[in-house]
Parts: C-alpha cells; structure tokens; sequence
C-alpha cells in the first residue's frame, strides 16, 4: 500500500506525488462529502456566473428560486464565497488575500503582449463534477492564447499552482508572470519560484480584471464546450477530458483573432504584433 504523508511531510505533496507517479487528484478525499443539495446549488451558480460574471448574490439568488431551489440569499453568499466568486468585482476570486504577503505592483499599464512570453496570465476557475468540484489552474501566453501548463486539484493549497508554474517554466520563461492577488499567488514559494526564473511578477489590483480577458475567455470556452457538455464521473474524468480540450485548443482549432492560425502555430512560429 502507497502512503502519502500529508501532514508531518519533509517533502511537498507534488515531489511525493512525481516519486511515486501518481495524480495528486487521486489522493484527496472528503471526509463529509457535500450533499446533493449543495453540489446542484453550486453547479449551477457556477453556470449563472459563467453566462454573467456581472451579477452578484441578490440576482442570483433570484434565479436559483425560479428555477426551484428553497436559498436564502445569505445561504448564497457563503456558497459563493466558497467557491471564490466575488461580487465586489466581476471576476473569480478563488482565494482571499494574504495581507502578511507582499503584494506586488501592477505592470501592464500601458504594456499590449507583443510576441510570445512577453506576458503570460494565470488564473483558477471551479469545474464541477457529478458528485463535487475540482479547481483549475491555468497559465496562459497572452500574445497566442496558448495555454503551456495546466494542473487540477480538489483543494486551493498552493501545491497545484505551483506544479502547473513548473511546467510552464520548463517550455520558457516569460519576461512578466500577472495574476491576481490571491494566496496562492502572494505565497513565499510562489513569488520565490517565478523570481527564480527571471521573470517579474505583476498583481492586479481592484477593477483590472479585463486586463486578464484572455484567461477569463478561456474558462468560458472550456465551461462551454466541455465541462458543460461531460458530466464528469471522477476526477480521472475530469483530466481526461480537459487534456483532450486542451490539446485541441492549443494545436487542431484556428482562431480568428489569430489569422486563423492555432495558439501553438503562433507561440512557436516567431510570430511578433506586427504580424497581426
């Protein structure tokens, strides 16, 4: 039998996970697994807010009563909250900030992606299942829409960001790395492994999220025509489908905005913003 140290480990839940070759997706349970209640509720706050990432917890309270749920707005808010929806502002938020971390400045202003890995985005967006939900976590070159590293997990602990940050960085290093201001992103060993390789960090602050329009156009595309279309059984599942997305999105589907190239034939054919 495989044992994985959880709780007393000197070595991190991803390094035990690649020694042994397995999915850290496969090593998490819930010890009180969510009701079916609850698990119909946020799937469904989830497509509302996809479809609206304008509305906040009174409109959406509102509907999910028309379409049959007995929720009291209060019950919403938490459920959101849960889930990292922020209504102060319209995007996900999937994890509150550190304020004993630094936060870093925003450097975008002004500053249009020119060429690959001049700027890479990264975010995390809830995907649901039959029977529960997983976390993504995506980091994106915004100049060709390729997504380089992707990682999925049933918690928001840094573990899984980190994994994906790994991955990306073994194909390149970008010269700025933006994200949110979330833990994970404000975390020791986050800010530690993206300044080892050279590149800046960028946080942005209240009221930026168009500046991360790529990413969140991603999670719109991926919810659409895959999570939305699968039922998902299991988190095998779950990756299953997404690596197949994934792939095609990066390597088989045109995008207009791209001349009707793919993200990868951009991302690796030198392609600079005077091409487009």
């Amino acid at each position: 039998m495989i044992l994985i140290d959880f709780k007393n480990r000197k070595l991190p839940v991803t390094t035990q996970t690649e020694l042994l070759s397995l999915n850290r997706t496969s090593l998490y349970y819930r010890p009180v697994p969510p009701s079916p209640q609850e698990i119909a509720i946020k799937h469904e706050i989830d497509r509302i807010y996809t479809e609206d990432p304008y509305m906040g917890s009174r409109p959406i309270t509102t509907i999910l009563n028309r379409l049959g749920f007995s929720i009291s707005r209060p019950t919403v808010q938490k459920y959101m909250r849960q889930m990292g929806i922020a209504a102060i502002y319209p995007k996900p938020n999937l994890s509150k900030k550190n304020h004993e971390h630094k936060i870093f400045p925003y450097l975008l202003r002004g500053i249009k992606a020119s060429s690959p890995n001049h700027v890479w985005g990264t975010d995390i967006t809830y995907i649901r299942m039959k029977k529960g939900w997983l976390y993504l976590v995506a980091f994106m070159d915004w100049f060709s829409r390729y997504v380089l590293a992707w990682e999925l997990d049933f918690t928001l602990e840094v573990d899984f960001v980190l994994e994906a940050l790994g991955n990306a960085l073994k194909i390149a290093q970008p010269d700025i790395i933006n994200s949110d201001q979330g833990s994970q992103y404000t975390s020791d060993r986050y800010v530690e492994q993206v300044l080892a390789s050279q590149s800046k960090i960028s946080m942005d602050g209240r009221g930026r999220y168009m500046d991360n329009i790529f990413t969140e156009r991603l999670w719109r595309t991926v919810k659409y025509q895959e999570v939305y279309l699968h039922d998902y059984e299991s988190p095998r599942a779950a990756r299953s489908g997404l690596t197949r997305f994934l792939d095609k999105y990066n390597n088989y589907r045109p995008h207009q905005a791209l001349r009707n190239l793919t993200p990868a034939e951009v991302y690796y054919g030198n392609y600079t913003l005077n091409d487009f």
